[in-house]
């Protein structure tokens, strides 16, 4: 399994796992899977609200036109971005097969971001694809050839990319600016970087405000890294650089004052 590291700011690297190609794959298939089981239940909405058309009635068929459209391709069309971006970063089948999508520092990806990789996503070039075929049909023959040389063109640069890449990105991940980790079932690089803090909690240092989002899942990675692997020294170096730049001054240890951190800012953040 390929490992990169990631430069935070507090210029120390935290290792994240690339998922295997193969890992990925069988993820895109179980999404597949659901979107297929989308189409299906559509088709059986659309047969419920057919059955109750008036045949004589062409404004109502002529509704139903466009409500099979919206039925039918809406769910699909936005699967992938409306969960990624209410998953953070995780489709159902990124979910079982444990991967997510983060943003190249290692911290939760944008809606931006997800919106950019959602746009080129392999859904839409099928879609081309269909146009391209539907173009033979028609006759029109150089439109179709260009089209359908388009879509695998672009399919086998993105495999290779996938494969051949250090990080692992396709060219919706290279022009958004994301990376597909993998993440274990116990959670050691959590989902978000907010954690269950005590109503009665006091906080320690309220300086960690003056810190961004970014700068607190560098943080938290970092934590996390240096737990997983019992790096001491990177907690420590963590530790140091952020008492220095805050003015903070501590004795606890440099897993304690991170994880104290952590928790003023959760803390402090939603009061």
């Amino acid at each position: 399994m390929a490992v990169i590291k990631v430069p935070t700011n507090f210029n120390i690297d935290v290792e994240f796992e690339i998922p295997e190609f193969y890992r990925r794959l069988i993820a895109l298939l179980i999404d597949f899977l659901m979107q297929f089981f989308i189409y299906k239940l559509g088709i059986l909405l659309l047969e419920v609200l057919a059955s109750n058309i008036d045949y004589n009635e062409s404004e109502q068929w002529y509704n139903l036109h466009w409500l099979s459209i919206v039925i039918i391709l809406g769910p699909i069309l936005i699967y992938h971005v409306l969960l990624e971006i209410t998953m953070n970063g995780q489709s159902i089948g990124k979910k079982i097969l444990n991967i997510k999508v983060v943003n190249e520092n290692g911290g939760k990806a944008s809606i931006s971001q997800f919106l950019i990789r959602w746009l080129l996503r392999d859904i839409w070039f099928i879609i081309i694809l269909f146009i391209g075929l539907a173009k033979e049909y028609q006759g029109k023959n150089a439109e179709s050839t260009f089209l359908i040389l388009f879509v695998f063109a672009y399919f086998i640069t993105d495999i290779i990319l996938v494969v051949a890449s250090k990080k692992g990105q396709r060219i919706g991940d290279l022009l958004a600016k994301t990376i597909l980790i993998r993440i274990n079932s116990k959670g050691n690089i959590e989902d978000t970087i907010f954690i269950d803090v005590a109503d009665n909690y006091v906080p320690s240092f309220p300086q960690i405000m003056q810190l961004s989002d970014k700068d607190i899942n560098a943080i938290k990675s970092i934590l996390e890294t240096a737990k997983k692997k019992g790096d001491y020294l990177m907690a420590e170096s963590a530790s140091n650089k952020i008492k220095n730049h805050l003015k903070i001054e501590s004795t606890k240890s440099p897993f304690d004052f991170l994880d104290i951190l952590l928790k003023d800012y959760n803390y402090l953040s939603t009061k």
